[in-house]
């Protein structure tokens, strides 16, 4: 059996063209997003975070013979399990990355953390649109009560979102939430319903809808600051369905369990 670790959109893709080329899946999720994979008799799945021992069981309960790694880009702490779980079972690691649209000469203002990535938004002094997510917010509320600025954050329709807001400390009537990817339109409607005078991104491909945010703010006529991806490790990454499902081919050697 493959253990397909999701966190993108392109989850369910992967899924089914896996389960079609006649692999039994276990895809692995940290939240019940809704994941459109039919009955397809081939594919199982399981919800909840998974630390690396946690992720090891799962491997070893399931017979897993094989890992594609499908988690966000930016996910660096589920990357690191799933690669360690594999180095652990002496099992491939095949890793989905979707390929970055962003280059250094774009009219972006790149930061390496989260935390340059909030003081450099918050401090043109205007209200500031977080489109990163539920995770490391903290320094985005510090950033912004010390400049004194309005901090909006648009969240996954999601209890988990919900109560990471307000664990720390993000205003309720200041938290947009929804289940991207968004339209240019999407993004200029919240925009000038707060007067964002600055947008906070990932650099999370074409599916993850960062064009339709530059664009927005293009017209908005308000900065962009992106938070730069991790470096990616070494090892076997891919962008194409069918160049991954042929590489899954040739590393579990015409099995299909």
């Amino acid at each position: 059996m493959i253990l397909l670790v999701g966190g993108t959109s392109e989850t369910a893709l992967l899924a089914l063209a896996l389960a079609d080329a006649g692999y039994e899946v276990l895809v692995s999720t940290a939240t019940d997003v809704p994941l459109d994979v039919g009955t397809h008799p081939n594919i199982l799945r399981r919800i909840g975070v998974l630390d690396r021992e946690g992720m090891l069981r799962l491997a070893i309960q399931h017979d897993i013979r094989l890992i594609v790694d499908a988690s966000h880009p930016y996910a660096v702490a589920a990357r690191k399990n799933a690669r360690q779980t594999a180095s652990e079972l002496s099992i491939p690691y095949l890793s989905w990355i979707r390929p970055a649209v962003l280059a250094e000469n774009e009219s972006v203002i790149f930061r390496a953390n989260h935390k340059s990535a909030a003081e450099t938004a918050c401090s043109f002094g205007v209200p500031v649109l977080l489109t990163t997510g539920s995770r490391h917010l903290v320094p985005y509320v510090v950033a912004a009560e010390r400049a004194g600025v309005k901090l909006v954050v648009r969240v996954l329709s999601h209890p988990g979102s919900f109560e990471a807001c307000r664990a720390a400390g993000v205003r309720e009537e200041n938290i947009v939430a929804g289940r991207g990817p968004f339209s240019v339109e999407d993004n200029l409607a919240v925009m000038q319903r707060f007067n964002i005078g600055v947008i906070v991104t990932k650099d999370s491909g074409v599916a993850g809808g960062v064009l339709e945010k530059i664009e927005a703010a293009r017209i908005h006529g308000c900065p962009v600051v992106v938070v730069r991806r991790p470096k990616e490790s070494t090892g076997s990454t891919f962008s194409d369905v069918e160049e991954l499902v042929a590489a899954v081919r040739n590393a579990s050697s015409g099995s299909r369990r």
